[in-house]
């Protein structure tokens, strides 16, 4: 099988592929529904899995009244996500601990750079008209541009929708390359389905394959601000689609679910299922990510509890 140690390059599109994906409802809907009372972590092991949770988090800010301030709080959270006496309490006092990413506009990049300087936290941007994908293509691309231009290794990008909903795949496909080609070798390319944005279950897996085909080193669920975001249905449909495009061409893509993840036991969840259907590989943080803002504070606050059998205050473990 190819490597691919320098993310997914991407293989011509497969319409055939594409036109005969087939998605059981019935049968998605089963399988997540039994998650939650299935799949619990036991609770000697839950510390370590929220750990884990935390560096696999894309620590996001992405509000109308960011500031360079605001941003640099941020990255310091980043940089140090759980409190140090926590951590020695905890037996990972000489672990290093960070977040998998910052997730940031491209405006607010720069701040970015600056504030994470040396600590090889990487540096996300969304851009492609974020996040409705409806400006035009030439200012999309430019947003990118200016992103990479100001620090970022990472992009998120969002679909054209309307390409996926009347089955445009050619003009989709043709879409993400451009924008995977601009990202080149300086950034890996996170590709944003917004999945409560399309029509059918089917459609969520045939736009996965296409993004993937398209050379996507990620899919992402959601921009976060779709009236519904990351589900376990969708999640399910899109970690199928990664499987298969590897057993085909050999490839890995990750996976990152975003929007309306808040909540230490939602972490577990997702843990739990990226675990069976994929395998403990897709754990780790270059193939996982959660896009979250609060739950980086509920984690800190299990934690905390796990060690000290109290709940600390919110304000105690602020995130800037």
């Amino acid at each position: 099988m190819p490597s691919n140690k320098n993310g997914n390059p991407g293989i011509p599109l497969d319409l055939d592929w594409v036109m005969t994906t087939r998605v059981n409802r019935s049968a998605v809907e089963r399988r997540t529904a039994s998650l939650p009372a299935r799949r619990s972590i036991k609770s000697e092991w839950q510390a370590a899995w929220f750990l884990r949770a935390i560096t696999c988090i894309d620590l996001t800010t992405l509000a109308g009244d960011d500031t360079p301030g605001r941003v640099k709080r941020l990255c310091a959270k980043a940089c140090q996500p759980v409190r140090p006496d926590l951590l020695s309490i905890l037996g990972f006092g000489d672990q290093k601990i960070h977040v998998g990413a910052v997730c940031v506009y491209p405006s607010r990049v720069k701040d970015a750079a600056e504030a994470l300087q040396g600590s090889g936290i990487p540096i996300a941007s969304v851009a492609a008209g974020f996040p409705a994908g409806q400006t035009p293509v030439a200012q999309r691309i430019a947003e990118i541009e200016q992103a990479i231009e100001a620090g970022a290794t990472e992009i998120d990008i969002v679909i054209t929708r309307s390409h996926v909903l009347t089955g445009n795949w050619s003009t989709l496909y043709d879409e993400i390359k451009q924008f995977r080609q601009i990202c080149g070798q300086a950034a890996h390319m996170k590709t944003i389905l917004a999945t409560g944005d399309l029509a059918t279950l089917k459609q969520v897996y045939q736009a996965s394959l296409v993004a993937m085909m398209a050379g996507s080193d990620f899919i992402k669920t959601s921009t976060g601000k779709e009236n519904i975001n990351a589900t376990l249905d969708f999640g399910l449909v899109m970690l199928r689609a990664l499987r298969e495009y590897f057993q085909r061409t050999g490839y890995k893509v990750g996976f990152k679910p975003a929007g309306g993840i808040n909540q230490a036991k939602q972490a577990l969840i997702w843990q739990a299922l990226m675990k069976e259907e994929l395998g403990v590989e897709w754990l780790m943080p270059d193939l996982f990510r959660i896009g979250a803002s609060g739950l980086l504070t509920d984690l800190e606050r299990q934690l905390y509890h796990y060690a000290t059998g109290n709940y600390a205050a919110r304000h105690h473990m602020p995130i800037g």
